[in-house]
């Protein structure tokens, strides 16, 4: 475990020091686990890392190290660091995307499962429907909003299961779970989509 550079004391993240409250120059870039000083995992505590985030991001606030512009600076650039980890370590996608990236998984992974195409060709039919204006069509999409989201959450419950226990570096689940990734990233543009279409509906 890493000390602090001014006092000496364990690190419990290499931002901050909540021994003496000195602000650290981590080098190279911690990961976004080690920001709050966990172990890489796809099981996080949410309450936990939110109080976490609350609790770091008052011993850095910039404010309390005005009169010194160095100091303010490296604060700003810390908080940065906490705020863009913190957006990796809350949110299952993202995490699961990091972990896999870190255990070495593949990045270039394209297939899909045949079932999950034949999905895809029903819902993209819906909404070139909708677009062009067909009645129909367009009443379907609160429905089709719905099973999207059930196929997003099924994935990533999906993900979940891949990922623990923690697998090894180079692991071949790795490249499935790519595969989700993916299928999640195509739900979400979809669902990005779908939610553009049903806001340009007329009122009323």
């Amino acid at each position: 475990m890493a000390s602090c550079a001014s006092c000496g004391a364990a690190l419990e993240t290499p931002l901050v020091c909540n021994a003496c409250g000195a602000l650290q120059t981590p080098d190279p870039a911690p990961d976004p686990f080690a920001v709050f000083g966990l172990e890489p995992s796809i099981d996080v505590n949410q309450s936990s890392l939110e109080r976490l985030l609350i609790l770091l991001t008052r011993r850095m606030h910039p404010d309390y190290f005005g009169r010194d512009p160095a100091k303010r600076a490296q604060a700003e650039r810390n908080t940065a660091t906490l705020n863009s980890s913190y957006k990796i370590v809350s949110d299952l996608f993202r995490r699961s995307d990091w972990i896999v990236r870190d255990l070495g998984g593949p990045e270039d992974e394209r297939q899909m499962s045949p079932q999950f195409l034949a999905e895809v060709l029903e819902w993209n039919e819906v909404l070139e429907a909708a677009r062009e204006g067909e009645a129909e069509a367009i009443e379907r999409l609160p429905v089709l909003e719905n099973e999207l989201r059930e196929r997003r959450a099924e994935r990533l419950s999906k993900l979940d299961s891949l990922l623990t226990p923690r697998p090894v570096h180079g692991s071949p689940v790795l490249r499935e779970a790519r595969r989700e990734l993916n299928a999640v990233r195509y739900l979400d543009r979809t669902l990005e989509e779908l939610a553009a279409l049903r806001s340009a509906e007329p009122a009323g």
